[in-house]
């Protein structure tokens, strides 16, 4: 019994072996790949003001994780009140937070940065653009972890619905103990990738002036005289924020997965 019950497992440390000599082999072959790509490319490379700018880089990159990290807290806020008030059963508050959500959805965050900033703020008479930024891009991202949101709930059967109520809870319960749960799980995924995205779209904050990450790779870009040189770490600098997004993600949903 004892043979019997210790080989299943010996299999499942191999392609846990294997998959880690592949992540690898990828590894190896991609850094080979941009190493001839780099090699065959006829320019100039000069980083001696990137290093100079060391600092400054820095500075915006730090500006960055701070705008990401705020506006993700505003976004995930304004997802499951827009999300409620979807599902309201006040048809005025229903079609407010459907026209929001659909409003925002389907324009650019670009022109809604700059109308957001330009004109609306100049209306309420803000003036900070860290501020400005990081509430008009939770907003944006917002509208889309709002239908990510509602079509988790949704997705929950009323059949698992009656079953709460026929064993007693009341909608409160019924949504902590049946609802969420599940629709936590089914959410994750999608408000993963919004998240990453999140941090993406926090580049086209430069256009209102924002001294994030893109802003000082501009103005060292600017400086120095170089094109690309810049542009290089600034990749690096955001796979450094989102690859580990990713990969905890990943983990949360084989921590909370589950067997239909």
């Amino acid at each position: 019994m004892s043979t019997k019950a210790s080989t299943p497992s010996s299999p499942a440390a191999s392609p846990s072996r294997s998959g880690w000599l592949w992540s690898v082999a990828w590894l190896v072959l991609a850094a080979a790949a941009l190493y001839a790509t780099f090699a065959s490319v006829h320019y100039r490379w000069n980083w001696s003001g990137v290093w100079r700018y060391r600092a400054e880089f820095m500075t915006g990159w730090f500006t960055t994780l701070g705008i990401s990290l705020a506006a993700m807290v505003v976004s995930i806020t304004c997802g499951l009140a827009l999300m409620a008030g979807a599902r309201a059963s006040w048809d005025a508050v229903r079609v407010f937070c459907r026209g929001v959500i659909e409003s925002i959805r389907c324009s650019p965050l670009l022109v809604q940065l700059l109308i957001g900033y330009y004109i609306v703020a100049n209306a309420l008479h803000v003036t900070d653009r860290v501020v400005m930024g990081v509430l008009l891009l939770g907003l944006f991202e917002g509208a889309y972890l709002a239908e990510i949101f509602r079509g988790a709930v949704e997705s929950v059967g009323a059949s698992q619905r009656e079953a709460a109520r026929a064993v007693g809870f009341d909608v409160a319960q019924t949504y902590r103990h049946v609802i969420i749960p599940q629709a936590l799980r089914r959410a994750l995924p999608g408000t993963t990738g919004q998240l990453v995205s999140l941090i993406k779209d926090s580049s086209l904050l430069s256009v209102i002036g924002t001294e994030e990450l893109v802003k000082k790779v501009q103005n060292m870009n600017a400086a120095t005289y170089s094109g690309l040189e810049g542009f290089i770490p600034l990749a690096l600098a955001y796979l450094a924020v989102t690859l580990p997004l990713a990969w905890w993600a990943r983990r949360l949903e084989r921590r909370f997965g589950y067997e239909t």
